[in-house]
C-alpha cells in the first residue's frame, strides 16, 4: 500500500533535545506513573506546582533544542512526493510553535498534549488519520520512543519507523530502527518507489 501520511514525533525526532526524564520524574515523584497522567489526576495546589516544574524542564530543552541531522531535506522530500506530514507531541503547542517558526517547520496537522491525547495511547493518531483522511494502511509513525510503537500499535498503524542509536533498545519490538535520519530517508524512498 502507497504510503500517503506520516506522524512525527517532535523530541528527539524532529529536533534533537536534552532531558534528563529521571531526575524529572524523581522531583515530580511520579510514582512510576507516565507523567502527563500523573499529573493530571493531582490535587490543587500541588497540581500547579508540579506543573510549573514540568514546564521549566520542558521550555529550557525547547530553548535548546537543535534540529535534527538530515530532517529538513527529508520533510522537503515527502513534501515533494505529496506525502501529508503530521506532527504528534506530548510536549505543549507554545513549545511547538516556538520550534516550528525558530526551525521555519510546517506540518499539515499538529496536535500537542493541549488536545488531551497522549502517547502512548492511540489516540492522537486516530485523530491524525480523520484529519487528514487517511486509511491505518497508507500511514507510518516515525518516533524513538516506546511511546510511539505503543501508540501506533493501539491505532492499528503497522509501519513504525525508530531512529535510535542503540538498536538493542527496540529488539522485542516489531519496529524498524535507524541510526540516522539519511538512513530512514533511503528506505522512504524505497518504499515510495515500489509503490509509484
Amino acid at each position: 500500500m502507497k504510503i500517503k501520511g506520516v506522524i512525527f514525533d517532535m523530541d528527539g525526532t524532529v529536533v534533537d533535545v536534552s532531558y534528563d526524564w529521571k531526575k524529572i520524574k524523581q522531583e515530580l515523584e511520579t510514582e512510576g506513573k507516565p507523567i502527563l497522567h500523573f499529573l493530571r489526576n493531582l490535587k490543587e495546589p500541588e497540581k500547579t506546582r508540579k506543573w510549573k516544574i514540568l514546564e521549566k524542564y520542558e521550555n529550557k530543552a525547547t530553548q535548546n533544542a537543535i534540529l535534527k541531522e538530515g530532517i529538513r531535506k527529508f520533510l522537503y522530500f515527502l513534501s515533494q512526493k505529496g506525502i501529508k506530514k503530521a506532527l504528534v507531541t506530548n510536549n505543549s503547542r507554545q513549545n511547538v510553535d516556538y520550534l516550528m517558526e525558530k526551525f521555519k517547520l510546517k506540518f499539515d496537522c499538529v496536535i500537542s498534549r493541549e488536545s488531551g491525547l497522549w502517547k502512548p495511547s492511540g489516540a492522537p493518531f486516530k485523530a491524525v488519520l480523520k484529519e487528514l483522511k487517511l486509511t491505518r494502511e497508507e500511514s507510518c509513525v516515525v518516533g524513538d520512543s516506546h511511546f510511539d510503537i505503543q501508540a501506533a500499535k493501539e491505532a492499528g498503524i503497522s509501519r513504525v519507523f525508530i531512529l535510535y542509536k542503540e538498536k538493542d533498545q527496540f529488539i522485542t519490538t516489531e519496529a524498524e530502527v535507524f541510526s540516522s535520519v539519511q538512513d530512514l530517508k533511503r528506505k522512504m524512498e524505497n518504499l515510495i518507489e515500489d509503490s509509484e
